[in-house]
Parts: structure tokens; sequence; C-alpha cells
């Protein structure tokens, strides 16, 4: 981990057939994300649980653990893999474009050209606040160019937003 709180590297899947990360510097997500959606998944499985037995015990019905154990193994899944998951979001800023890359299995690198980008902005919920970070989303013409990235630290998201504005500016394109 490094001293601003993100993530040291970006994992790369071993297969052959990977898609390449290129060269340039990758910057990470924050570790905070993962405590929020460990937070918001947990509380989600608790909720479930909680409504599942509550309800069990009002009505006796045995069959409604059916819908909630396949909830909860969902979110038991979602809750094992967020760490490795957030390790594999990362953005790189080039000279034309941005570069955004995300997923292990499934894997997705978007290219955001400079030019192309319509709106940048910056959102954040109460839990994202109280760690002290926020997502910024790049709006662009074509619906699937646009790139959400989460787990951003404040400063980093607002140097990011500052940084592709004034790109923006300079090129007389865009925003």
């Amino acid at each position: 981990m490094r001293v601003d709180g993100t993530y040291d590297r970006i994992l790369e899947p071993r297969s052959p057939r990977r898609l390449p990360l290129g060269e340039g510097t990758w910057h990470q997500l924050a570790r905070a994300y993962v405590r929020v959606q460990l937070i918001s998944q947990g509380a989600v499985f608790a909720l479930v649980l909680v409504a599942a037995v509550a309800v069990q015990a009002l009505t006796g019905f045995a069959w409604l653990w059916i819908p909630a154990g396949v909830i909860l193994l969902v979110t038991a899944i979602g809750l094992v893999i967020t760490p490795r998951q957030a390790r594999s979001f990362g953005y790189q800023l080039r000279r034309d474009d941005l570069v955004f890359r995300r997923g292990i299995l499934w894997q997705r690198v978007v290219a955001v050209p400079y030019g192309r980008m319509q709106l940048v902005d910056i959102t954040h919920g109460p839990l994202d606040r109280g760690f002290g970070i926020a997502q910024l989303k790049l709006v662009t013409a074509a619906a699937s160019t646009g790139v959400t990235i989460p787990g951003l630290t404040q400063e980093a998201a607002e140097n990011l937003r500052d940084t592709l504005v004034a790109v923006a500016e300079t090129r007389r394109t865009g925003l």
C-alpha cells in the first residue's frame, strides 16, 4: 500500500490471452473503497438474514429460505471477492486520452479521448464522505465509453477533474 492510501499495483491476469495494461503510470483506488464496499454488502447481508429469520418466525414459511439463501450466497461471494476486484481497477492519463481498466475475469479497458468528454462529475454518498472517498464520472457523447472511476480519494478526484478540464480547455474541445 502506498502512503496516499491507494494500492501499489494493478493485478494483471496471468493468462497469455489477457488484455495488456500498457506502459505508463497506473493510478489506483483508495483502500477505503474496499471498506465502504464491505460495509455496504455486509449491511445487505445482515438485513436479508434478519428479514428472513423474522418472516419465518412470524409466518412459519420455510420456502422463504430459497430466495433469501440465493441473495445471501451472492452477497457472501461479493464480500469475498471485493478486495481482489478493487485491486484490478486503475486509470492512466495518456497524451490524448484517459484509459480506465477494471476486472480480473471479465476485463474492460476503455480509452476516453479528452476531446470527447462532455462532463466530469464527482459524487460521493454519506458513507463515501465518512471515509474520504468519491467517484468520478466521465460523460461522453457515446454512452458505451462513459467511465465511472469509484473509490478515489477526495483529493485525487478533484485533481483528476481539474486536470481533465484543463486539458479540454487547451484543446478547445469537449468540456
